[in-house]
């Protein structure tokens, strides 16, 4: 039974090592390529950041003339919803219904969070590839396995980075609510509105670096293993030199 096991842990291992290996020199020059492409496509490129703006479909009320001896008239645009039997704060409703996301925003996340997932994914198989041919401990002839473990810092890194751009878009959508719901309060301040456009603007170049980081990581993986992968793959060497 332990030797079943033993043999399955080690077929396991060898899956990973020959996965790694391939996506290292095979997998990496073509992700490289292809999210330099996309980069280059209309949607990650404008020049115009205003292209990116979306109507926040909140209307501005209608100015209001007051006189001294006249009571203020009832905004008929607004209105609670059951305000008598609410006890707690009152919940506007808006009178055009849902106030949308940033569609141009929305798309891009789409787009680039499959990306994040798998250089995620990649990381963790290079990590695991690399942990696999680290020798067991000895003294002396450790400059191949210092490679190995400057490389495998460098990988631990790049799979940190790319987890915390999935706190990065979240945090967008939280700042942007945030702004919207201050819109929707004080619809008639132009300020919140144009903060919201410039909050979606520099998402939108948020996005972009995004995109040109986890192009960059896999191309600094690539480089960084290709260039030390005999040291990666035999640390230490199999045949002693004579000393004289």
């Amino acid at each position: 039974m332990a030797n079943s096991t033993n043999k399955k842990v080690q077929e396991f291992m060898d899956e990973m090592k020959s996965r790694a290996e391939d996506l290292v020199l095979n997998g990496f020059p073509q992700k490289i390529i292809e999210l330099d492409a996309l980069l280059k496509t209309s949607q990650f490129s404008r020049s115009d950041f205003s292209e990116v703006h979306h109507s926040l479909n909140i209307p501005i009320p209608e100015p209001v003339l007051l006189n001294s001896h006249a009571e203020p008239p009832v905004n008929k645009k607004w209105k609670y919803e059951n305000a008598d039997e609410v006890s707690g704060t009152k919940v506007m409703v808006l009178p055009q219904g849902l106030i949308p996301c940033n569609k141009h925003m929305c798309e891009l996340v789409h787009i680039l969070k499959p990306h994040i997932r798998q250089l995620v994914e990649d990381a963790n198989l290079l990590k695991m590839w690399i942990s696999f041919m680290i020798p067991k401990i000895e003294d002396g002839n450790n400059f191949g396995v210092s490679i190995q473990e400057d490389t495998l810092a460098e990988i631990q890194s790049v799979e940190s980075e790319a987890a915390a751009f999935f706190d990065q878009i979240s945090r967008y959508f939280i700042s942007r609510a945030k702004v919207v719901s201050k819109v929707a309060k004080y619809p008639q301040i132009e300020d919140y509105r144009r903060a919201v456009e410039e909050l979606d603007e520099k998402e939108y170049l948020s996005l972009w670096l995004v995109l040109c980081e986890v192009r960059n990581r896999y191309s600094t993986l690539h480089d960084i293993v290709i260039k030390n992968i005999e040291k990666i793959k035999r640390p230490r060497s199999s045949n002693t030199d004579s000393l004289y």
